[in-house]
């Protein structure tokens, strides 16, 4: 069964050997955890999966790639949906370490790191294959043009790394852009503040990173409210750390409650 990539749903399918391999050692996961791959496409990710590991699910939201999958792998647990509508707690082994792997489709990238932001409690890592570009915003150091909503949130809740670069030629059909490989430790500590309020905090921040954070959170912090942090910074100049510090003190002093 031959299967064309679709365009709507950015679709590139992996077909160099090598790369794959080189893929999979990168994986920290043991024999025996969980592995969760995200768009498993034609497969060629998922044999050397299998191979390794005794627990692998997919989740694939093309019928096409489903039933191609159940074909070549008959005792493959597929979930057939998209992977942003997926209840984590009904596909995990709470009694294993989890870890999620995937070729992540390009306009989806950010939704999908933020759903696994959001749960992240529940795996132990993560390998994701993404544009390039965003695999470098990832791991951004503030006052870098690079520096961002993701990069905080990202570096917050997790220890990342990228691990290589893959080139473009690697994959049918060609994209414009290069990849790159980057592994995701969620052994952060727990945040002590909402994390619902942290986000607001970085993305009201960010939403106008030029200005001053007194200018640019003036929705939350009321207009001559006396703080004790300078507020003559950019956003772009905080670190992570700055950014959890701040939401905290917006959280005791009212500013931020449920």
């Amino acid at each position: 069964m031959s299967v064309k990539p679709k365009k709507s749903l950015g679709q590139n399918f992996l077909n160099d050997a090598n790369t794959v391999s080189k893929i999979v050692r990168h994986l920290r996961a043991s024999k025996n955890d969980q592995v969760i791959e995200i768009g498993p496409g034609t497969g060629v990710l998922t044999e050397e999966l299998i191979n390794k590991f005794e627990d692998l699910t997919v989740i694939e939201i093309d019928d096409r790639l489903s039933e191609l999958l159940h074909k070549k792998f008959p005792k493959l647990r597929i979930i057939k949906n998209d992977v942003l509508k997926v209840n984590w707690l009904n596909i995990i082994n709470t009694h294993k370490s989890v870890y999620v792997i995937g070729n992540l489709p390009y306009y989806i990238t950010s939704p999908i790191l933020f759903t696994l932001l959001d749960n992240h409690a529940l795996f132990e890592g993560a390998l994701l294959m993404m544009q390039k570009e965003v695999a470098k915003r990832l791991i951004a150091k503030p006052r870098t043009k690079d520096y961002g909503i993701m990069s905080v949130q990202v570096q917050m809740m997790s220890t990342v790394k990228y691990e290589f670069t893959i080139p473009r030629n690697v994959f049918y059909p060609v994209p414009k852009v290069d990849s790159a490989i980057v592994s995701f430790a969620f052994n952060k500590p727990p945040l002590e503040c909402e994390l619902s309020h942290f986000k607001i905090v970085v993305r009201t921040a960010f939403n106008q990173r030029r200005k001053k954070l007194r200018n640019a959170l003036k929705s939350i912090i009321p207009k001559d409210y006396d703080l004790p942090v300078d507020l003559n910074r950019r956003a772009e100049e905080l670190t992570p750390q700055e950014f959890k510090d701040l939401t905290i003190l917006l959280e005791d002093s009212g500013i931020l409650s449920n």
